[in-house]
């Protein structure tokens, strides 16, 4: 329907990524505004559970699109789907979630469907004229723009993770299935192999609870304290941009503005001084625990406990109390 908002429900192995969920926030609002539904897609094999939670969230119409083709993640095929969803619903509004899938996978459909498309954005609202606008960060977050994707043609927009609340208390919605029929050339890409990097810990989108490391930890070797805290307190573990430029973890960690927008229960920082773009990225933390040498590190402006201190010694004693406690 021509006021439908389409949001795109990213699962992996049946488990929906909860910065699907949190698009259901804004597709709710612009499609009250609109006069039409909020409608999930699901694409995958096997995605009866990835269904139900987006439901739960609050989608009121499910198109699930499952063939053994779509069991790994494929670019292209993937593409393909999404498109025929979006062409067979024609909305107004299309979402997905700026993860590392849903940048990629955005792109593609918008040329494929011939819609305009805006990345990372933190805000949506209708224009004027019917457009819709948006608003995204640039420069390293240090000022934001406002984009305007036109009236004649289906909008596509990815939302930055956590910028939304996920809902809650959905259901009833209607469910239905559509084929999927690769088109000519899906096939250039082939899925052999899925090797998971970072070891179990979990991904810092996903936690309630963040250990994260700066460039005052001076190699990956050391960032082994960080990973132990973490595994403690069953948490993820992040890293400042300037650690992930130095090599010292992957930039799939890096909370920031150019990294990951993070707002856990628990974010505990470690030698990380503060820099605006990393900031930004984590002060919707509900709780900031930092610990640093510097007393006037800019981010114990923003902490709620400071620690001045050798992160060395402070970390370690935090694990083995943790430790404690969590075996009494």
């Amino acid at each position: 329907m021509p006021g439908d908002v389409l949001v795109f429900a990213e699962q992996r192995s049946d488990k929906l990524h909860p910065a699907a969920a949190q698009c259901i926030a804004p597709a709710r609002e612009l499609a009250s505004k609109l006069g039409g539904q909020v409608v999930a897609v699901v694409v995958g094999h096997g995605v009866e559970q990835a269904a139900a939670a987006i439901e739960k969230a609050g989608a009121e119409r499910i198109i699930a699109i499952s063939d053994p083709a779509l069991m790994h993640y494929s670019a292209l095929r993937y593409r393909t789907a999404l498109a025929a969803a979006i062409q067979r619903m024609q909305p107004r509004v299309v979402l997905l979630p700026a993860t590392f899938m849903g940048r990629d996978l955005a792109p593609r459909t918008a040329a494929r469907i011939g819609a305009s498309l805006a990345t990372d954005v933190i805000a949506i609202s209708i224009g004027d004229g019917g457009a819709i606008d948006v608003r995204r960060p640039v420069f390293n977050g240090k000022a934001f723009g406002t984009v305007r994707l036109p009236a004649d043609r289906v909008a596509m927009a990815t939302v930055r993770p956590n910028t939304y609340a996920a809902p809650a208390g959905g259901g009833g919605a209607v469910r239905e299935s559509l084929a999927f029929v690769a088109a000519t050339g899906d096939e250039r890409i082939e899925i052999v192999d899925v090797v998971k990097s970072g070891g179990e810990v979990k991904d810092v989108t996903e936690a309630d609870i963040i250990v994260s490391g700066g460039r005052s930890l001076k190699s990956e070797e050391n960032f082994k304290i960080i990973y132990d805290l973490a595994k403690e307190l069953d948490g993820a573990v992040g890293a400042s941009r300037a650690a992930c430029d130095a090599g010292f973890q992957p930039h799939s960690r890096q909370v920031g503005l150019t990294g990951k927008t993070v707002t856990p229960k628990l974010y505990i920082a470690c030698g990380i001084s503060g820099a605006i773009q990393h900031l930004a990225g984590m002060r919707g933390s509900k709780v900031i625990v930092a610990i640093n040498t510097d007393p006037e590190a800019p981010i114990f402006k923003i902490a709620d406990y400071c620690v001045v201190g050798d992160l060395f010694k402070i970390v370690p004693a935090i694990t083995q109390e943790a430790h404690k406690l969590r075996h009494h």
